[in-house]
């Protein structure tokens, strides 16, 4: 578990940690801000679009095996980083890390389900949503303590003896799991360029829109044409898969009800909570006149909320259904949500940290029972593609709600404080949907595990 903790704090962190640095890093390679971005973006997009091929890969070679090699991937691609001294090669290296996380991240749900015994994978499934936060909230506190007494390449020269301890002590400790009778089929290429495709057109149209919701101008075209270009490929890919045995898209495990309505609800959860990420820093600063440190210690409520309730979460998950955890969890997530947006004109500190206390404790009370169905519900044959869906999940819900959010600031006239509070008040809407998702599964009868 040590293994799994270090590679996943590496692959979440290393999501956020370069965003402070963008301006050092825009002015030293002598690089416009928007050409800038794609050191995040490239890290992002090369994660989605090789979550569900690399978890095909870890069901036919083995879970271990695709661990370690993204891991060794991704210490390189931290040294190419580091030493990189123009932009192109720097976004080239960021995607080659993005691949390492993806090899990481899409077998991780795997491996912690051949580690952890039957009855104690609730809390394994719970660190793993409590590495997650806290790597989440960490990574713009541990990129300001580098920042302050180094340059931006060693935010990557960081990574390289974290990355070299967990190749060495993974190949001592990960455990090996037995290749499936159909895990030996061949992957097919055009199915694999069909999955990258689609995520890669959908990323793109959300990354659009969002940029254009914050008043930025892009080259590319326009996000909508990029969604729907995303949704086309994404209908030949799916008629593609639905009659194999073992998709490269999991379509076997969506047709499971409990699974299906796990995803659906993890989708709306994520929606809601990136819906509400990028509104509050908006609303915060300028409508309420904030500082960008107040609202940033502010906002660190929820990710704290988080980290502390997802232990507790862990210790339920077996004694009470996990749809009903995850129901009272979106309940909770929602009734934060609305009260964000019923804030008065001049909240107080504390009118505003209960609300994102509430929200946060919510989010990690669902996070952890869910995730725990989606990667339970699968055979075990099936466990990496259930890994892959449940990041893939995350990423498709936040890309969605940058694209609600874009089309909230559309319609609602830009970041005057109303359209805030509007996207705030629809992500509620979004947890709500997901409770209802959680709660149905309580009636749902499982599938029997094979």
């Amino acid at each position: 578990m040590l293994v799994i903790i270090l590679g996943l704090t590496l692959s979440v962190l290393d999501s956020t940690l370069v965003n402070l640095a963008l301006p050092a890093m825009a002015r030293e390679l002598q690089a416009s801000s928007a050409h800038t971005l794609w050191v995040v973006n490239s890290y992002q997009l090369a994660s989605l679009v090789l979550l569900l091929p690399l978890a095909a890969l870890g069901e036919r070679l083995g879970y271990r095996r695709v661990y370690l090699v993204g891991m060794l991937v991704f210490s390189v691609a931290s040294l190419a980083a580091m030493l990189a001294t123009s932009l192109p090669t720097l976004v080239a290296a960021r995607a080659l890390q993005g691949l390492g996380a993806a090899g990481v991240m899409s077998v991780n749900a795997a491996l912690v389900r051949l580690i952890y015994p039957r009855a104690l994978l609730g809390r394994g499934m719970a660190v793993n949503s409590l590495v997650v936060a806290t790597a989440s909230m960490a990574g713009p506190s541990v990129a300001a303590a580098i920042l302050s007494v180094a340059s931006w390449p060693w935010l990557f020269a960081a990574n390289l003896p974290l990355g070299l301890f967990t190749l060495w002590l993974g190949r001592r400790a990960l455990p090996a799991n037995a290749v499936a009778g159909h895990a030996g089929a061949r992957l097919s290429p055009l199915d694999v360029l069909l999955n990258i495709l689609m995520f890669s057109l959908i990323f793109l149209g959300g990354e659009q829109l969002g940029v254009r919701a914050g008043g930025a101008d892009s080259s590319l075209p326009s996000g909508w044409w990029l969604l729907g270009a995303g949704l086309l490929v994404g209908a030949w890919y799916v008629r593609r898969q639905w009659r194999l045995p073992a998709p490269l898209l999991p379509v076997d495990l969506l047709r499971i009800p409990v699974f299906a309505l796990s995803m659906c609800g993890s989708v709306s959860a994520f929606c809601a909570q990136m819906l509400a990420y990028l509104a509050l820093p908006f609303l915060l600063l300028e409508s309420h006149g904030m500082s960008p440190i107040e609202a940033g210690l502010l906002i660190t409520a929820w990710p704290l909320a988080t980290v502390l309730t997802a232990p507790i979460a862990g210790r339920l998950i077996g004694r009470y259904a996990d749809g009903l955890l995850g129901g009272i969890g979106m309940a909770m997530f929602a009734f934060g949500l609305w009260a964000l947006a019923a804030m008065p004109d001049a909240p107080s500190t504390v009118d505003m940290v209960w609300r994102m206390l509430l929200a946060g404790s919510g989010f990690a009370l669902y996070q952890s029972p869910n995730n725990h169905t989606i990667v339970t519900t699968a055979p075990l044959a099936r466990s990496g593609a259930a890994g892959g869906m449940l990041s893939s999940a995350r990423l498709t819900g936040q890309t969605l709600g940058a694209v609600v959010l874009a089309t909230i600031f559309t319609f609602a006239g830009g970041h005057g404080g109303h359209a805030e509070i509007v996207a705030l008040a629809v992500a509620g809407c979004f947890a709500a949907m997901a409770g209802v998702f959680s709660l149905l599964r309580v009636r749902t009868a499982p599938v029997p595990k094979h």
